[in-house]
């Protein structure tokens, strides 16, 4: 496991406060600091342990019903469930509540077979190249 950038710790915002755009939820369940995390009602929030409409980063670890901070935009630390190419689309999560690289999926405009694009479920990109599961790293998340 490589620690991509060691100047901060995962769940860290990188963006100058300023320019990051943090809300906070109520925690539906327990939220680590790191966590993605998703909608599961009206301004509440879960962290994903699965492929999710993820919203952002959890900047808190909290306890079920407690407030949460959590970045829904700007660039924040993250633990790679996989290898991830530099600039590639990310969503959360494996099971282990780490992102994922998003694959392209390709459309056939002119045939008759359907395609599903996972629009919703794309939670930003990777800043960084990682190289396996367990790597940290910044990723720019953009919903």
């Amino acid at each position: 496991m490589a620690d991509l950038f060691p100047d901060i710790s995962v769940g860290d915002v990188y963006t100058p406060m300023a320019e990051a755009e943090i809300l906070s939820f109520e925690a539906q369940a327990a939220i680590t600091k790191g966590d993605p995390v998703y909608l599961t009602a009206d301004l509440k929030v879960s962290p994903a342990t699965s492929a999710q409409n993820c919203i952002g980063i959890a900047l808190k670890t909290v306890a079920a019903g407690e407030l949460c901070p959590v970045c829904v935009e700007g660039v924040v630390k993250v633990t790679a469930g996989g290898a991830i190419a530099l600039g590639q689309a990310v969503y959360g999560a494996d099971a282990s509540k780490r992102v994922l690289a998003l694959g392209d999926q390709a459309v056939n405009e002119g045939g008759t077979a359907t395609y599903t694009i996972y629009y919703s479920r794309r939670l930003g990109f990777a800043l960084q190249a990682f190289a396996a599961a367990g790597d940290t790293g910044l990723i720019c998340v953009e919903k």
